[in-house]
Protein backbone atom coordinates (compact mmCIF):
# COMPACT_ATOMS: atom_id res chain seq x y z
CA UNK A 1 0.00 0.00 0.00
CA UNK A 2 1.18 3.29 -0.86
CA UNK A 3 2.04 5.84 2.25
CA UNK A 4 2.30 9.39 3.20
CA UNK A 5 3.48 11.23 6.11
CA UNK A 6 0.36 13.46 8.01
CA UNK A 7 1.98 16.30 10.08
CA UNK A 8 -1.24 17.38 12.00
CA UNK A 9 0.18 19.61 14.55
CA UNK A 10 3.88 20.25 15.80
CA UNK A 11 4.80 17.02 17.26
CA UNK A 12 1.94 15.08 16.06
CA UNK A 13 2.32 12.85 13.06
CA UNK A 14 0.66 9.28 11.61
CA UNK A 15 1.14 7.69 8.43
CA UNK A 16 -1.63 7.64 6.05
CA UNK A 17 -2.85 5.34 3.14
CA UNK A 18 -1.47 7.51 -0.18
CA UNK A 19 -3.60 8.29 -3.47
CA UNK A 20 -2.05 10.01 -6.04
CA UNK A 21 -3.91 12.76 -6.78
CA UNK A 22 -4.73 13.04 -11.12
CA UNK A 23 -2.87 16.08 -12.88
CA UNK A 24 -5.13 19.17 -13.31
CA UNK A 25 -4.45 20.90 -16.46
CA UNK A 26 -0.93 22.43 -16.64
CA UNK A 27 0.10 19.67 -13.89
CA UNK A 28 2.50 16.41 -13.36
CA UNK A 29 1.95 13.38 -11.20
CA UNK A 30 5.71 12.65 -10.27
CA UNK A 31 6.52 9.32 -8.35
CA UNK A 32 9.01 10.03 -5.94
CA UNK A 33 12.41 8.07 -5.57
CA UNK A 34 13.55 9.91 -2.27
CA UNK A 35 12.92 12.83 -0.32
CA UNK A 36 15.37 14.61 1.93
CA UNK A 37 15.08 16.05 5.27
CA UNK A 38 16.50 19.32 5.98
CA UNK A 39 16.12 21.37 9.34
CA UNK A 40 13.28 23.45 8.42
CA UNK A 41 11.13 20.20 8.27
CA UNK A 42 12.82 19.90 11.80
CA UNK A 43 11.05 23.03 12.63
CA UNK A 44 7.67 22.14 11.61
CA UNK A 45 8.12 19.37 13.26
CA UNK A 46 8.65 21.18 16.62
CA UNK A 47 6.21 24.05 15.67
CA UNK A 48 9.18 26.82 15.65
CA UNK A 49 8.15 27.69 11.97
CA UNK A 50 7.48 31.31 11.95
CA UNK A 51 3.72 31.79 11.84
CA UNK A 52 2.93 32.25 7.83
CA UNK A 53 5.48 29.74 6.40
CA UNK A 54 3.34 26.67 7.10
CA UNK A 55 0.28 25.46 7.10
CA UNK A 56 -1.19 22.05 9.23
CA UNK A 57 -2.37 19.43 8.29
CA UNK A 58 0.44 18.69 5.60
CA UNK A 59 2.28 16.30 3.93
CA UNK A 60 6.23 17.45 4.27
CA UNK A 61 8.65 17.57 1.85
CA UNK A 62 10.67 20.46 -0.59
CA UNK A 63 13.59 18.59 -1.19
CA UNK A 64 13.00 15.43 -3.56
CA UNK A 65 13.68 13.94 -6.60
CA UNK A 66 11.21 11.59 -8.69
CA UNK A 67 10.05 10.26 -12.59
CA UNK A 68 6.83 11.85 -13.95
CA UNK A 69 4.46 8.91 -14.51
CA UNK A 70 1.25 11.39 -16.10
CA UNK A 71 0.60 14.71 -17.17
CA UNK A 72 -2.79 17.01 -17.40
CA UNK A 73 -4.09 18.87 -20.48
CA UNK A 74 -1.51 21.73 -21.86
CA UNK A 75 1.40 19.45 -20.40
CA UNK A 76 3.99 17.91 -23.06
CA UNK A 77 3.22 13.67 -23.45
CA UNK A 78 7.07 13.45 -23.77
CA UNK A 79 7.23 14.53 -19.78
CA UNK A 80 6.26 11.44 -19.01
CA UNK A 81 8.67 8.90 -17.97
CA UNK A 82 12.01 11.82 -17.47
CA UNK A 83 13.73 12.25 -14.01
CA UNK A 84 12.61 15.49 -12.80
CA UNK A 85 13.38 17.92 -9.72
CA UNK A 86 10.79 20.84 -9.24
CA UNK A 87 11.26 24.14 -7.66
CA UNK A 88 8.65 24.75 -4.69
CA UNK A 89 7.65 28.54 -4.35
CA UNK A 90 4.60 28.51 -6.15
CA UNK A 91 4.23 31.87 -7.31
CA UNK A 92 1.67 33.95 -8.93
CA UNK A 93 3.84 34.35 -12.07
CA UNK A 94 2.12 37.69 -12.96
CA UNK A 95 2.90 40.07 -10.31
CA UNK A 96 6.41 42.67 -11.18
CA UNK A 97 8.98 40.25 -9.00
CA UNK A 98 7.40 37.29 -11.05
CA UNK A 99 7.78 38.83 -14.43
CA UNK A 100 11.27 39.67 -13.21
CA UNK A 101 12.56 36.24 -12.32
CA UNK A 102 12.44 36.99 -8.96
CA UNK A 103 9.94 34.27 -7.82
CA UNK A 104 10.84 33.70 -4.06
CA UNK A 105 9.39 37.26 -3.81
CA UNK A 106 6.26 36.97 -5.29
CA UNK A 107 4.07 39.75 -4.08
CA UNK A 108 0.90 37.28 -3.87
CA UNK A 109 1.53 35.56 -1.03
CA UNK A 110 4.01 33.02 0.10
CA UNK A 111 3.08 29.29 -0.87
CA UNK A 112 5.76 26.41 -1.24
CA UNK A 113 5.96 22.74 -1.52
CA UNK A 114 5.86 21.15 1.74
CA UNK A 115 5.47 23.93 3.49
CA UNK A 116 1.61 25.03 3.03
CA UNK A 117 1.16 22.85 0.22
CA UNK A 118 1.54 18.78 -0.40
CA UNK A 119 5.09 17.71 0.27
CA UNK A 120 6.99 14.44 -1.35
CA UNK A 121 7.47 12.55 2.01
CA UNK A 122 4.71 10.38 -0.16
CA UNK A 123 4.36 7.90 -3.18
CA UNK A 124 3.90 10.81 -5.50
CA UNK A 125 3.35 14.20 -5.86
CA UNK A 126 1.56 15.94 -7.79
CA UNK A 127 2.22 20.03 -8.72
CA UNK A 128 2.60 22.41 -11.25
CA UNK A 129 4.61 21.16 -14.41
CA UNK A 130 6.13 24.72 -14.96
CA UNK A 131 8.14 24.33 -11.94
CA UNK A 132 9.99 20.97 -13.47
CA UNK A 133 14.03 20.81 -14.48
CA UNK A 134 14.34 17.99 -16.60
CA UNK A 135 17.37 15.67 -15.52
CA UNK A 136 19.64 13.66 -17.81
CA UNK A 137 18.32 10.17 -18.79
CA UNK A 138 21.43 8.97 -16.23
CA UNK A 139 20.48 11.44 -13.87
CA UNK A 140 21.42 9.07 -9.93
CA UNK A 141 18.07 10.10 -8.35
CA UNK A 142 19.54 9.58 -4.99
CA UNK A 143 21.97 12.50 -5.44
CA UNK A 144 19.30 14.80 -7.06
CA UNK A 145 17.37 14.73 -4.26
CA UNK A 146 19.46 17.09 -2.72
CA UNK A 147 19.20 19.86 -6.04
CA UNK A 148 16.90 21.91 -3.81
CA UNK A 149 19.46 22.96 -1.16
CA UNK A 150 21.74 23.16 -4.16
CA UNK A 151 19.78 25.77 -6.36
CA UNK A 152 19.50 27.95 -2.97
CA UNK A 153 23.09 28.01 -3.28
CA UNK A 154 23.36 28.81 -6.79
CA UNK A 155 21.46 31.53 -5.86
CA UNK A 156 24.02 32.82 -3.67
CA UNK A 157 26.73 31.65 -5.69
CA UNK A 158 25.20 33.76 -8.80
CA UNK A 159 24.67 36.40 -6.54
CA UNK A 160 28.12 36.71 -5.15
CA UNK A 161 29.60 36.42 -8.80
CA UNK A 162 32.76 35.33 -8.25
CA UNK A 163 35.32 35.66 -11.05
CA UNK A 164 37.85 33.26 -11.91
CA UNK A 165 41.07 34.19 -9.96
CA UNK A 166 39.33 35.83 -7.23
CA UNK A 167 40.33 34.68 -3.78
CA UNK A 168 36.54 33.10 -1.95
CA UNK A 169 35.58 31.41 1.26
CA UNK A 170 32.53 29.31 2.84
CA UNK A 171 31.84 29.79 6.40
CA UNK A 172 29.62 26.46 7.26
CA UNK A 173 30.24 23.26 6.46
CA UNK A 174 26.66 21.22 6.15
CA UNK A 175 24.61 20.66 3.38
CA UNK A 176 24.69 24.08 2.11
CA UNK A 177 28.62 24.59 2.81
CA UNK A 178 29.48 22.07 0.62
CA UNK A 179 27.21 22.55 -2.34
CA UNK A 180 28.67 26.24 -1.70
CA UNK A 181 32.33 24.77 -1.89
CA UNK A 182 31.75 22.88 -5.27
CA UNK A 183 29.96 25.66 -6.76
CA UNK A 184 33.06 28.21 -6.04
CA UNK A 185 35.63 25.74 -6.94
CA UNK A 186 33.92 25.54 -10.48
CA UNK A 187 34.71 29.00 -11.21
CA UNK A 188 38.45 28.45 -10.67
CA UNK A 189 39.27 30.52 -7.75
CA UNK A 190 42.81 31.75 -6.94
CA UNK A 191 41.89 30.57 -3.13
CA UNK A 192 39.12 28.89 -1.37
CA UNK A 193 38.80 28.69 2.39
CA UNK A 194 36.35 26.97 4.03
CA UNK A 195 35.70 27.73 8.32
CA UNK A 196 33.54 25.67 10.13
CA UNK A 197 33.22 23.72 13.53
CA UNK A 198 33.30 20.81 12.14
CA UNK A 199 37.14 19.25 12.01
CA UNK A 200 35.78 16.13 10.76
CA UNK A 201 34.49 17.97 7.46
CA UNK A 202 37.94 19.34 6.49
CA UNK A 203 38.76 16.51 4.18
CA UNK A 204 35.36 16.38 2.08
CA UNK A 205 36.28 19.94 2.02
CA UNK A 206 39.06 19.78 0.35
CA UNK A 207 37.63 17.06 -2.16
CA UNK A 208 35.31 19.25 -3.06
CA UNK A 209 38.20 22.02 -3.99
CA UNK A 210 38.73 23.65 -1.21
CA UNK A 211 42.49 24.92 -0.61
CA UNK A 212 42.29 25.24 2.96
CA UNK A 213 40.02 24.90 5.80
CA UNK A 214 39.84 26.02 9.43
CA UNK A 215 38.21 26.07 12.21
CA UNK A 216 36.58 29.43 14.23
CA UNK A 217 39.30 29.45 16.85
CA UNK A 218 42.10 29.63 14.70
CA UNK A 219 43.73 32.83 12.81
CA UNK A 220 41.74 33.98 9.97
CA UNK A 221 42.32 36.34 6.72
CA UNK A 222 40.60 39.48 6.05
CA UNK A 223 41.24 39.97 2.58
CA UNK A 224 38.94 37.53 0.45
CA UNK A 225 36.96 38.98 -2.41
CA UNK A 226 33.99 36.94 -1.94
CA UNK A 227 32.04 35.36 1.37
CA UNK A 228 29.07 32.86 1.21
CA UNK A 229 28.16 32.28 4.86
CA UNK A 230 25.61 28.98 5.10
CA UNK A 231 26.15 28.10 8.69
CA UNK A 232 22.96 29.74 10.45
CA UNK A 233 24.52 30.30 13.50
CA UNK A 234 24.30 33.46 15.74
CA UNK A 235 27.96 35.04 14.54
CA UNK A 236 28.37 33.45 11.20
CA UNK A 237 27.28 36.98 9.53
CA UNK A 238 29.73 39.10 11.74
CA UNK A 239 32.90 35.94 10.94
CA UNK A 240 31.93 36.33 7.38
CA UNK A 241 31.62 39.95 7.16
CA UNK A 242 35.92 39.65 8.85
CA UNK A 243 37.06 37.57 6.69
CA UNK A 244 36.60 40.65 3.53
CA UNK A 245 38.74 42.89 2.05
CA UNK A 246 37.40 46.49 1.84
CA UNK A 247 34.84 46.43 -0.91
CA UNK A 248 34.51 42.85 -0.61
CA UNK A 249 31.07 40.64 -1.52
CA UNK A 250 29.14 38.83 1.17
CA UNK A 251 26.41 36.84 0.94
CA UNK A 252 24.60 35.58 3.34
CA UNK A 253 21.82 32.04 3.35
CA UNK A 254 21.55 31.19 6.78
CA UNK A 255 18.85 32.06 9.07
CA UNK A 256 19.55 32.54 12.85
CA UNK A 257 17.96 31.87 15.77
CA UNK A 258 16.73 35.17 16.87
CA UNK A 259 18.97 37.68 19.33
CA UNK A 260 21.64 36.87 17.06
CA UNK A 261 24.73 39.19 16.21
CA UNK A 262 23.74 41.62 14.32
CA UNK A 263 26.19 43.37 11.50
CA UNK A 264 27.96 46.36 12.36
CA UNK A 265 26.72 49.19 9.88
CA UNK A 266 29.53 51.34 10.50
CA UNK A 267 31.74 48.35 9.38
CA UNK A 268 29.70 47.90 6.44
CA UNK A 269 29.18 51.37 5.36
CA UNK A 270 33.24 52.00 5.77
CA UNK A 271 34.70 49.16 4.16
CA UNK A 272 32.17 49.53 1.78
CA UNK A 273 31.26 46.17 1.65
CA UNK A 274 28.17 44.62 -0.50
CA UNK A 275 25.93 42.43 1.33
CA UNK A 276 23.49 39.97 -0.27
CA UNK A 277 20.78 37.39 0.99
CA UNK A 278 19.25 34.67 -0.51
CA UNK A 279 15.75 32.71 0.81
CA UNK A 280 14.94 29.95 -2.00
CA UNK A 281 15.92 29.59 -5.14
CA UNK A 282 14.58 31.59 -8.62
CA UNK A 283 13.97 29.45 -11.77
CA UNK A 284 17.42 30.62 -12.96
CA UNK A 285 19.13 29.09 -9.82
CA UNK A 286 17.19 26.04 -10.84
CA UNK A 287 18.63 25.95 -14.31
CA UNK A 288 21.95 26.93 -13.12
CA UNK A 289 22.12 24.21 -10.55
CA UNK A 290 20.76 20.92 -12.91
CA UNK A 291 23.31 22.17 -15.54
CA UNK A 292 26.27 21.94 -13.37
CA UNK A 293 24.69 18.48 -11.65
CA UNK A 294 24.47 16.95 -15.45
CA UNK A 295 28.08 17.79 -16.10
CA UNK A 296 29.26 16.77 -13.39
CA UNK A 297 29.82 19.80 -10.99
CA UNK A 298 27.94 18.96 -8.54
CA UNK A 299 28.08 15.57 -6.38
CA UNK A 300 25.65 15.15 -3.73
CA UNK A 301 26.03 11.60 -3.16
CA UNK A 302 28.80 11.63 -0.62
CA UNK A 303 26.83 14.08 1.56
CA UNK A 304 23.89 11.07 2.17
CA UNK A 305 24.68 9.58 5.36
CA UNK A 306 21.46 7.87 5.73
CA UNK A 307 18.15 6.65 3.39
CA UNK A 308 15.26 4.91 5.39
CA UNK A 309 11.69 4.69 4.44
CA UNK A 310 8.63 6.95 5.26
CA UNK A 311 7.83 4.90 8.33
CA UNK A 312 11.22 6.19 9.32
CA UNK A 313 10.01 9.62 9.46
CA UNK A 314 10.43 10.29 13.58
CA UNK A 315 13.92 8.44 13.53
CA UNK A 316 14.69 10.64 10.75
CA UNK A 317 13.95 13.71 12.49
CA UNK A 318 15.88 12.47 15.46
CA UNK A 319 18.76 11.80 13.10
CA UNK A 320 19.10 15.43 11.66
CA UNK A 321 18.96 17.07 15.34
CA UNK A 322 21.21 14.59 16.86
CA UNK A 323 24.18 16.65 16.54
CA UNK A 324 26.15 13.62 15.63
CA UNK A 325 29.47 14.86 13.14
CA UNK A 326 28.42 11.06 11.35
CA UNK A 327 24.98 11.96 10.18
CA UNK A 328 24.58 14.29 7.13
CA UNK A 329 21.78 14.26 4.83
CA UNK A 330 18.78 11.87 5.70
CA UNK A 331 16.50 10.75 3.06
CA UNK A 332 13.48 9.05 3.35
CA UNK A 333 12.69 6.75 0.26
CA UNK A 334 9.32 5.98 -0.16
CA UNK A 335 9.69 2.49 -1.98
CA UNK A 336 11.79 1.66 0.48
Amino acid sequence: MSTAVVLDAPGSYRLVAHTPRDPAPGEALVRVHASGICGSDREIYQGNRPEGYVRFPLTPGHEWSGTVEAVGDGVPAGLVGRKVVGEGFRNCQVCDRCHAGETTLCTAGYEETGFTQPGAMAATLTLPARLLHILPDDADLTGAALLEPAACIAAAALKANARPGERVAVVGTGTLGMFAVQFLAAGSPAELLVVGTRPDRREMSLSFGATDFRTRDQELPDDFDVVIETAGSASAARTSAALLRRGGRLVLTGIPAPGADGLDPTDLVVRQLEVQTVFGAPPAAWAHTVRAFGAGLLNPLPLVTHELPLTGFAEAIELVGSGDPKVGKVLLKPAA
